[in-house]
């Protein structure tokens, strides 16, 4: 029989192999789910993993989805990591759209390409203040930072389609909810013409350079992770678990309020009832998936856009629900959360005793 033995310390190796277990037998379930569909599973695979990284255009595509999931996940893992739960950077990420599309409605013809600065910091502004508030609730009122963030997404998407529905709607676009397009010059310059990927990626992958050495290489860095992993010794050391709550909680905000910026000054370049588009949620998994290492987090990006494209396209070319991408990465964060229990445990092989028939017992008995 099978039996789950602990490890005297954790293993290393799992630490790493546990994501890549897990994407297997992710892939493995979804070959099945295919065959349950009546589906080509080779096809459907292709889908997924072939399709979204089969040609320039492709990567540009994945490159564009990854950038806020790359984003958002950075400030997650910081939160995360300081044991701060913040569940509602997808709120965070529509309060960036918000402030940031506020701002570029704010430009006129002769604004200089300067102005899409200022509508990154506006982005990166409301995400903070929405985040902010949770804070505050937290230190002030010891309210659940999980419960908070999460209703807050809801407000959020109400304040969002209260806008476009109403102030913010443009009048000539012939009574659609959406406000009007942004100017070229509130709009985030293009990588290569011909390709809707922008400036974004690098800032994003800047953004791993500097969480890294803010996370690894700094004093303020070494405060959050002891304050999450030990916060008895960091109460001991004299550190502030308020400043460790608030700088995490206005980062990770700030990154979620750059993404939806980024979002709605790119690909987007305007505010439609669509902006959400579920990537605050799907960050979590990235982060988790990434074992919550700016480095990881570039891998665990590009394999989330994998099965948001894939499922975009099982959709018009399968016929098959573009809830699936939903499907497939709820199997990656449940398959991870299984395969992380050997890093603390091995799996041993213990064959079964049989017990010793009754009649030779009692036998052995009479004879003593």
């Amino acid at each position: 029989m099978l039996k789950l033995e602990a490890r005297p310390e954790a293993s290393r190796v799992m630490s790493v192999a546990s994501p890549l277990l897990a994407l297997a037998i992710t892939v493995l379930i979804g070959t099945l789910l295919f065959l349950a569909l009546g589906k080509d599973p080779l096809r459907g695979l292709q889908v997924f993993f072939v399709e979204p990284v089969k040609s320039a255009y492709a990567l540009s595509e994945l490159a564009m989805k990854a950038t806020p999931l790359l984003l958002i996940a950075l400030g997650l893992a910081v939160c995360f990591r300081s044991n701060v739960w913040n569940i509602g950077a997808e709120g965070q990420f529509v309060l960036g759209a918000i402030f940031a599309g506020g701002m570029a409605m704010q430009a006129g013809p002769e604004t200089g390409r300067w102005f899409v600065v200022l509508v990154l910091l506006a982005g990166v502004a409301g995400g903070m203040v929405w985040a902010g508030i949770v804070a505050l609730l937290r230190d002030r009122f010891n309210a659940s930072e999980i419960l908070v963030s999460l209703m807050m997404v809801y407000i959020a998407d109400m304040v969002l389609g209260y806008l476009v529905y109403g102030p913010w709607k443009d009048p000539a676009g012939y009574n659609f909810p959406q406000t009007i397009t942004f100017l070229k010059s509130t709009q985030v310059p293009r990588l290569v013409d011909g390709f809707r990927v922008n400036i974004g990626v690098l800032i994003a992958l800047a953004s791993v350079a500097a969480f890294w050495v803010l996370l690894f290489r700094t004093y303020a860095g070494f405060q959050l992770q002891v304050g999450g992993l030990a916060p008895a010794a960091a109460r001991y050391a004299g550190f502030s678990s308020r400043r460790a709550l608030w700088m995490a909680l206005l980062l990770s905000g700030g990154m979620a309020g750059l993404a939806g910026a980024l979002e709605v000054a790119g690909p987007l370049a305007q505010l439609t009832p669509h902006v959400p588009a579920g990537y605050g949620f799907a960050a979590i998994i990235v982060a988790f998936v990434g074992r919550l290492h700016p480095v990881g987090a570039i891998f665990a990006a590009i394999l989330m856009s994998m099965f948001y494209i894939g499922g975009e396209l099982a959709q018009s070319r399968l016929g098959l629900p573009k809830s699936l991408t939903g499907v497939f990465q709820g199997l990656l964060l449940f398959t991870l959360l299984a395969c992380d229990t050997l890093i603390a445990y091995r799996i041993r092989w213990k064959p079964a005793q049989v017990p010793a028939p009754k009649a030779a017992v009692s036998t052995q008995t009479k004879e003593a």
